[in-house]
């Protein structure tokens, strides 16, 4: 099949190159969200997917919107016969779903439908998932809504991030994308409508949603910071500037080093506490002691959580969360 891909971050580009590599398609183009300004220079970039694009001789096309005259007018002239999704990052109109006479076919991080929006991995980590996956679906203009072709499982680790897990499933889903165009392609694969039941939504996480509530459990806290990583990483405040908490673990969750038995003091420990030890950085929960391991501090890079505390040397009535 003739094959434009649509895609935008560094997730999509493993399925970008199986395709590239696969011999029963041919990728001609390539859709992409316009350069977006980045770094301290806020100087314009391209996307991972348009750079791997180039790199490969194809044609990229970055419409601002996806229902611009120009873009559909383009899109119409190449003519695919089906065009893959992963994380283009753009709602798609009717006009432009209707061009490719096989659709457009998604690759979800999730088990649809599960977690059925902008942040699936995130959301499945925050909320304590065993278990999560990935699924193509043959995109409608409901929101993950559309009937599926093929699904992968994948575990949940317990010191998984979002970004440990959405690596695995980056490479493990471009497999399943590449194998769903071949049955596509061949007439072997029909679409599968989604179960009624079991749907939840993952919308965008924003600033707001990764701020720790230290009354809350350390396995809640932990599952924030763990879903929140890398982005838009979870914060707290200390002395009224924001702290961002990079790496941390419930204590007692391991026989030794982090993780391990909290000091008296930091067991004690009211929420938001800061128990700073010879070698450990505890903070109180609503359950238990977390233990900091990485932070990093306003306008800073990440540290060691003991270092930050060997700078600051919080006094004893200083909270983080204040």
């Amino acid at each position: 099949m003739r094959l434009v891909f649509a895609g935008t971050p560094e997730v999509a580009v493993p399925a970008l190159d199986a395709l590239l590599a696969a011999e029963r398609h041919e990728v001609v183009a390539v859709v992409t969200r316009p350069d977006a300004p980045a770094g301290r220079g806020r100087h314009l970039v391209e996307s991972p997917v348009a750079r791997r694009a180039a790199e490969a001789g194809l044609e990229v096309l970055r419409p601002e919107r996806p229902r611009d005259p120009d873009f559909l007018r383009r899109l119409r002239e190449i003519a695919p016969d089906c065009c893959p999704v992963v994380a283009y990052g753009a709602l798609l109109p009717k006009e432009a779903l209707d061009i490719p006479a096989r659709g457009w076919v998604n690759l979800h991080f999730s088990l649809l439908p599960a977690w059925r929006g902008a942040a699936p991995v995130q959301h499945a980590v925050m909320a304590g998932d065993e278990i999560t996956g990935a699924t193509t679906f043959l995109i409608e203009e409901g929101l993950d809504s559309g009937p599926t072709y093929g699904v992968l499982t994948e575990e949940i680790r317990p010191r998984d991030t979002s970004g440990d897990l959405l690596t695995r499933l980056a490479f493990a889903g471009a497999g399943l994308l590449a194998a769903t165009m071949d049955g596509i392609g061949d007439g072997t694969l029909r679409a599968v409508p989604q179960p009624e039941e079991g749907v939840s939504t993952a919308p965008k996480l924003g600033v707001g949603d990764a701020r720790i509530d230290w009354n809350a459990p350390a396995l809640r806290v932990d599952r924030v910071v763990r879903g929140c990583s890398p982005a838009p990483g979870a914060w707290t405040l200390f002395r009224g500037e924001r702290l961002k908490i990079r790496e941390a673990i419930p204590a007692g969750s391991r026989a030794d080093g982090p993780g391990g038995p909290a000091p008296e003091a930091a067991a004690a420990a009211a929420p938001g506490a800061i128990v700073v030890g010879r070698r450990a950085v505890h903070v109180g929960t609503g359950s238990g002691p977390l233990e900091l391991l990485w932070v990093q501090p306003q306008g800073r890079k990440p540290m060691p959580a003991a270092d930050w505390a060997r700078g600051v040397r919080p006094g004893p009535d200083e909270r983080l969360g204040d």
